[in-house]
């Protein structure tokens, strides 16, 4: 086991913020975990789990522990007569991992292509996109726990998934109770992809693209590359601009409130929940409040997409992660004072 010190992470974060990490290990199997917490000294220590960087903002130089996940990895774990089971290391890239399984046959990942990030993230802040999420693919997990070494594992109702959201991300309110926040860290997560598979063509974006090509039934294949091809026009490359993808959740709302902002707004962008709540477009919000394309100091809003925050500034001299913060306040504050909205970012911001 390796312990780097004063370890840069600009380049391990995909906004580009220039920040260090006083320590950092590298993570590239259960063993390096459980020999972290063999070791005295480094035992002790506050720690900061980092996969691909592209859910955070580094407000400052990184105290804790870095323990970097690179745990690698992809194999079918089991095939059953309803469905591929496929496991995935932590430190897989996540867009990897997707292709991968078209690559073998195994569709069900497609509509979360070309999201940044690792595998072991995914669970955390159970992502999604055009209109699939984590949990609907989810089998379990396997995880390690910080405090005692000791490998566990979790089925999806005890990650306590949500909209952007798990039991990864909050913090147990009394000793032993749930909540994992800083208590675990993920190694490799499991995926159930139903051979009954059905395409997911539910969002406007994708019935565009099928209208388009004139294909009524498109495969799993054929809906990865749309997805593709809509994330690229309208998100920005992490690797030219840097960005931590989309900023803010999309809030919902009550039919009530929906109404009302419809009856001030009729072009506001919705969509009904199967609860009966609406999800409002976070976007939309922001560029109705004329934010497409400004700046604060080098942080600005993406002009192609105005849910997207993004890096102005260069390698040398780059965005801090003050200024995305104050930009991200500004922009709060006009949603809130025009449509009584409160948006929540979604990166995590250390």
């Amino acid at each position: 086991m390796l312990v780097e010190k004063n370890v840069s992470l600009q380049g391990s974060n995909t906004f580009g913020i220039a920040a260090r990490a006083q320590a950092l290990v590298r993570v590239r199997s259960v063993q390096d975990i459980q020999d972290v917490l063999a070791d005295p000294l480094l035992a002790r220590q506050p720690k900061f789990v980092l996969g691909g960087g592209s859910n955070i903002v580094l407000t400052g130089d990184v105290q804790p522990l870095v323990l970097k996940m690179e745990i690698k990895g992809l194999r079918l774990l089991q095939e059953t007569d309803k469905a591929w089971i496929v496991e995935a290391g932590a430190g897989e890239s996540w867009h990897g991992t997707v292709a991968w399984t078209l690559a073998q046959g195994w569709p069900g990942l497609e509509n979360l292509a070309l999201i940044p990030g690792t595998v072991g993230a995914a669970p955390v802040q159970n992502i999604g996109a055009y209109g699939v999420e984590l949990q609907d693919r989810f089998h379990s997990l396997r995880a390690v726990d910080l405090e005692t070494g000791e490998p566990f594992e979790l089925n999806a109702s005890q990650c306590a998934f949500g909209y952007r959201d798990s039991v990864f991300k909050h913090r147990a309110p009394v000793p032993g109770g749930m909540g994992l926040a800083g208590r675990a860290v993920i190694t490799h997560v499991r995926f159930w992809l139903s051979k009954d598979w059905r395409p997911e063509l539910g969002y406007l974006d994708l019935e565009k693209k099928r209208q388009e090509s004139g294909v009524q039934q498109p495969s799993a294949q054929q809906i990865f590359e749309w997805v593709c091809e809509v994330r690229r026009a309208k998100l920005p490359d992490p690797a030219v601009v840097g960005n931590a993808g989309s900023f803010f959740k999309n809030p919902t709302v009550t039919p009530e409130q929906c109404q009302d902002i419809i009856a001030r707004e009729p072009k506001v962008v919705h969509y009904v929940l199967p609860d009966g709540r609406f999800k409002l477009a976070a976007g939309w919000l922001i560029d109705a409040c004329g934010w497409r394309g400004k700046s604060v100091g080098k942080a600005g809003v993406y002009d192609r997409q105005a849910l997207v925050l993004v890096n102005r500034g260069t390698p040398e001299d780059s965005v801090t992660g003050g200024e995305v913060m104050t930009l991200a306040r500004a922009i709060q504050t006009s949603v809130y004072e025009r449509f009584g909205i409160r948006l929540e970012p979604e990166p995590v911001v250390v």
